[in-house]
């Protein structure tokens, strides 16, 4: 077990609170430095600036952690991935030993996020002090262990930024696939040659109001699949609720492009006294109304959803992606389908309507032969990052308060193998 020692952050951490520049010397042209006011430019990992800054005041230097310290986001958490500009909604926190040292800093604040928080809480503009952070009193472990803890740390947050980039790269790979076959119909001809741009023939199809190609045919969403919505059991009764194990999404979860967990579960009492329904894996949501109307994921599991997700359920297994990928292109669409009148808004039944291309059984068989592979490679990367997670959140207090030793056990069961630094 390593040592412990009681100290205070200010004894270790650089904390430097943001101060937002005058908005005259604010662009979005790109011109001076990125600019940070908030958690509103993060992402999981690092920030992503829409806006610049020629007479920045207060900086984050690469490798810095991203603290947010005003409103109610204050907590929430990302890393430098560049020399910054921060406004008055941020702080930037290193340690004193290096920034090296930023995915033990990280772990730390994460530990004591709620301690943090509770002096904010019940105040009409939540905020964390610079002083409060100097003199929050925490236990820390040595010097060596901190650094072991970064390392572990670290090798675990990359091989979790590296999936989620091979994934970001599988899905614009389909979606261009995708675009290429249906969308300007370059699918592969007889002989394998693009078919529009070699020629091959075109139709003007008046209920689609565009051309597509001979011999194809315009249905519905009935046509090729069943579709279904969901309930929500009565959140007063807790027998519904209490240790339930089905699967329970709701439509701001569609904010992801695949599910393949839930975030809440119901008992199969709830389902039984409610319109919840169980869906298959391999399912289609389309969220109906709410801040997600017109989101669409993939459901890798068997899951019950609430009423405002619609559920596509294609009868042949080769319509599975064409049909997320249609409708992940007709967002727009069914966002204006979901903006009327309640009359209008976006429902089952007007997604059953929906009309379509549809290409013929071989092609559709052709372009799932040729991206299931990548699709679950994706879903297996998403698996993977979610274990990952779980594991990092379970070391952390246990490293932390010097329960858990990095020894090679942990080595081995995270899948680090290399010593850290000196």
């Amino acid at each position: 077990m390593h040592k412990q020692t009681k100290t205070t952050f200010g004894d270790f951490l650089n904390i430097s609170m943001g101060q937002s520049p005058e908005a005259v010397f604010v662009n979005q042209e790109g011109a001076g430095v990125p600019l940070l006011n908030g958690p509103a430019e993060f992402t999981g990992r690092h920030p992503e600036p829409v806006q610049f800054t020629t007479n920045g005041k207060r900086f984050a230097m690469q490798g810095d952690i991203l603290f947010c310290v005003r409103g109610s986001t204050a907590g929430r958490i990302n890393i430098a991935d560049t020399h910054y500009a921060i406004g008055r909604g941020l702080a930037a926190i290193s340690h004193k030993n290096g920034r090296a040292l930023a995915p033990f800093v990280k772990a730390l604040l994460e530990y004591h996020l709620k301690d943090l928080l509770r002096g904010t809480l019940g105040s009409v503009f939540p905020g964390i002090t610079r002083d409060q952070l100097m003199d929050f009193e925490c236990v820390v472990p040595d010097l060596p262990a901190a650094k072991a803890i970064a390392h572990l740390l670290s090798s675990l947050e990359t091989k979790i930024a590296l999936n989620h980039d091979i994934n970001a790269r599988l899905d614009a790979l389909v979606k261009t696939i995708y675009n290429y076959w249906f969308v300007q119909f370059d699918f592969p001809g007889k002989a394998g040659e693009p078919y529009a741009a070699s020629g091959g023939k075109m139709v003007y199809n008046a209920a689609l109001k565009k051309m597509i190609p001979e011999g194809w045919e315009v249905k519905t969403i009935a046509d090729v699949a069943a579709t279904g919505s969901g309930g929500t059991p009565a959140s007063t009764n807790a027998a519904y609720y209490a240790q339930g194990d089905i699967p329970w999404i709701n439509s701001g979860e569609l904010n992801k492009p695949v599910i393949i967990a839930a975030e809440n579960y119901i008992t199969a009492l709830g389902m039984k006294n409610s319109n919840a329904k169980l869906f298959p894996a391999e399912s289609v949501l389309v969220a109906m109304y709410g801040a997600t109307a017109g989101k669409v994921s993939y459901l890798k599991i068997a899951a019950t959803t609430n009423q405002a997700v619609c559920a596509i359920m294609p009868y042949e297994k080769e319509w599975r992606h064409y049909i997320r990928y249609m409708l992940d292109g007709m967002y727009q669409h069914l966002v204006y389908l979901s903006s009327g009148s309640a009359r209008d808004n976006l429902s089952q039944d007007k997604i059953r309507q929906l009309l379509i291309v549809a290409p013929p059984k071989q092609l559709l068989q052709q372009f799932d032969a040729t991206v299931n592979a990548m699709c679950e490679k994706y879903f297996l990367n998403l698996k993977q990052n979610q274990s990952l997670a779980g594991l990092r959140a379970w070391l952390i207090p246990g490293l932390l308060n010097g329960a858990v030793s990095i020894d090679e056990d942990v080595l081995q069961t995270t899948g680090v193998s290399c010593s850290p630094p000196a």
